[in-house]
């Protein structure tokens, strides 16, 4: 069973996602919070949480300052932004802080289901648009000096391992990894654990950053 924190500011969005979420057997909806810090002191009260549904925008804390306090404190649990808003810099910094993906309100609840189930999974859920933006932001500004970017070859990882980072950062899951490089989701994730030791991140989200970033 997921259990699934929700988090708005909007009492009648936060009633109808319960309703609508709940109706799926395999997901619980285990609190309702009305901003990310309420959320945090939710959590650490001992509400259970696999995955913690955020919008993006609310006030008091939001859901970019609410991830990254959530993350900080709990680095097992998935956060997934919901948002109505075409805003490119609060998605990507709630990607910085750890976010798993981001959905908009506006699509139809079983998505929604899916989303969660996906971030659950340990997956990423990121519009290709956005990974592209991302990598934009993430490019440091030209400058004379500048050193550029290391590659991924510089931090010891092998052809597969680089293959499996570029995987990834396209927002493919384990299975269509597994599927794309004739391997086993078990060594999928061996690799994973392996390439987040050698880069020193923490998940996959920071691995598809880095590779964004760093990518020649």
């Amino acid at each position: 069973m997921i259990q699934v924190l929700i988090v708005d500011d909007d009492s009648f969005i936060r009633e109808s996602l319960r309703v609508l979420i709940g109706l799926d057997p395999s997901i619980s909806i285990s609190g309702a919070a009305c901003n990310g810090s309420q959320a945090l002191e939710m959590i650490k009260s001992g509400i259970e949480a696999d995955v913690v549904l955020m919008d993006i925008r609310m006030p008091v804390c939001g859901g970019v300052e609410g991830t990254r306090f959530i993350k900080e404190a709990f680095p097992q649990i998935s956060v997934l932004m919901l948002t109505t808003f075409d805003d490119d810099e609060y998605i990507i910094e709630a990607l910085r802080n750890g976010a798993s993906g981001y959905l908009l309100k506006n699509i139809p609840p079983d998505r929604i289901i899916q989303g969660i189930k996906t971030v659950y999974e340990g997956n990423m859920l990121i519009h290709p648009d956005i990974a592209r933006k991302l990598a934009t932001f993430l490019q440091p500004a030209p400058s004379i000096e500048a050193v550029p970017p290391l590659t991924l070859d510089s931090y010891g990882l092998t052809k597969t391992e680089q293959a499996v980072v570029a995987s990834i950062a396209e927002g493919h899951s384990n299975k269509e990894i597994a599927g794309k490089l004739f391997l086993s989701e078990g060594t999928v994730k061996n690799y994973i654990t392996d390439i987040l030791s050698k880069l020193g991140l923490r998940d996959r989200t920071q691995i598809a950053i880095f590779y964004l970033k760093n990518q020649r």
